[in-house]
């Protein structure tokens, strides 16, 4: 179901967003880059949950035009 990944990306986005943050306060490097990686991560899983999306819309698309 693509709402509860859209909603799991979102959280590890802000997760990586306030881990990032805090290593700018304290600066601490490690966690600022640790911070980073995860939003990354969090955006190309959302880009991948957006593409099976793409490609489910598609397919609903094609089989509803046979009917």
């Amino acid at each position: 179901m693509a709402g509860i990944e859209d909603v799991k990306n979102a959280a590890a986005k802000a997760a990586g967003k306030a881990k990032e943050a805090v290593g700018n306060t304290t600066g601490n490097d490690r966690l600022k880059a640790e911070g980073k990686t995860d939003q990354v991560k969090a955006d190309t899983k959302q880009a991948g949950t957006d593409a099976k999306d793409t490609v489910h819309g598609v397919a609903d698309s094609l089989n509803h035009d046979k009917k």
